[in-house]
């Protein structure tokens, strides 16, 4: 009977990227089919970030001047359930808005190559839920009927098994290499300068712990060899001892004979580290397209110099951003077709600074002078000449 059926379970979003949390194997079930979990390499570009501050200050300066985007549909009833969905989509790590999603699959499109996203479905209501940002030690791609097509397997307990629903994966690949599902980090070829500075950094230290650290060698020479005995060599070594821990109080040291006292290593000099620091430095921003100014480094430049840098670091964040609209066309687009909606739409993105607003209305009024200029001719001699001359001219 109709009365007693069961009521069906709801289902709940599932996220296919992450890995289970099942406890049915022992804590080394690796060992019965290992495999490797992660590259070297992506360790070894995670280290270059920790261990240089200029890396992450140059990737967190390009990802904050991408800027934002909006979406134009043609009406401006899809315009505002498209804003609303981009506003308030949940993103893994409790954050809102499709911004965090964008800024943490740049950060792994710039650091590792590649970036990998979920869309998130709920099945209840037939929208999209969330957007998760796979950790891609916890995926791989492979190669799947040809070369032109590959698939996502998601790594768990030592296995890896592919993603059933690869329509919903988000991926993203920076300058990839030919005939390779994997892209080239914006790091590599840094790990070997970066070791060397490194280097002397560490180097730096060292010296500073024996040369900053004041270490004092106290020579007694005794008139007369027979007299220097272990008792007063003792004595006076507790002596200065006891004046060089006292710290809160000046003491004097007081002794009887010939004594001596020289700092160690005040002799030596410290290799001068700022010319192949520099030279390294120069190396590690001219991979990264960072303009020195914006890192802190107050190197000497034109102000021409200035503008030419910030004009590679504008066609730098352009192809960053077309690396990007692929991912959001494909977000929108899901979204518009599970609220029914049919509508052709345009990515617009913010100019990336002011400085080009003041370039274009500046362009803008040296055209609007032309015109003006090529009409007053025209009005007081009748000589219409072309426009583009008259542009050229002024």
């Amino acid at each position: 009977m109709g009365i007693f059926r069961k009521k069906p379970k709801e289902k709940k979003a599932l996220v296919q990227c992450a890995p289970a949390m099942t406890g049915d194997s022992h804590p080394f079930a690796l060992i019965n089919s290992y495999k490797p979990l992660s590259d070297v390499e992506m360790d070894l570009y995670s280290s270059l970030r920790e261990a240089l501050p200029i890396i992450d200050a140059a990737i967190g300066k390009i990802i904050r001047l991408m800027g934002t985007f909006c979406i134009r549909c043609r009406s401006d009833f899809a315009t505002k359930k498209v804003e609303e969905f981009l506003r308030n989509v949940n993103v893994c790590n409790g954050n809102v808005g499709i911004n965090n999603f964008i800024c943490t699959y740049l950060e792994d499109l710039l650091v590792y190559g590649q970036a990998i996203g979920e869309i998130v479905l709920d099945f209840n209501t037939n929208n999209i839920e969330a957007l998760y940002n796979a950790n891609l030690k916890d995926v791989k791609l492979y190669p799947k009927n040809g070369p032109l097509n590959f698939a996502v397997y998601k790594r768990e307990m030592g296995r890896e098994e592919e993603i059933p629903y690869p329509e919903l994966i988000l991926c993203s690949m920076l300058n990839p290499e030919s005939g390779r599902a994997r892209g080239k980090s914006i790091l590599k070829g840094l790990p070997f300068v970066s070791g060397i500075l490194l280097k002397i950094f560490q180097s730096i230290g060292q010296n500073w712990d024996r040369a900053g650290n004041i270490r004092f060698a106290v020579t007694y020479k005794p008139e007369n060899a027979n007299s220097c005995t272990q008792e007063n060599a003792q004595q006076i070594a507790d002596e200065w001892s006891r004046v060089m821990r006292d710290k809160h109080n000046t003491c004097d040291f007081v002794s009887v004979g010939d004594i001596s006292i020289k700092t160690i290593g005040a002799d030596n000099q410290i290799l001068d580290c700022d010319v192949p620091v520099r030279h390294i430095t120069e190396q590690i921003v001219a991979k990264l397209s960072i303009p020195p100014f914006l890192l802190g480094l107050s190197w000497s430049t034109t102000e021409r110099m200035s503008s030419q840098q910030a004009d590679i670091l504008t066609s730098e964040l352009e192809y960053y951003r077309e690396c990007l609209n692929p991912v959001l066309r494909k977000i929108v687009k899901m979204h518009l077709n599970l609220q029914g909606i049919d509508e052709d739409f345009e990515i617009v993105w913010n100019n990336i600074n002011l400085q080009d607003d003041l370039e274009l209305s500046q362009a803008r009024l040296n055209k609007a002078n032309a015109l003006r200029i090529e009409k007053e001719i025209e009005r007081d001699f009748g000589v219409i000449e072309n426009e583009n001359e008259v542009i050229e001219e002024v």
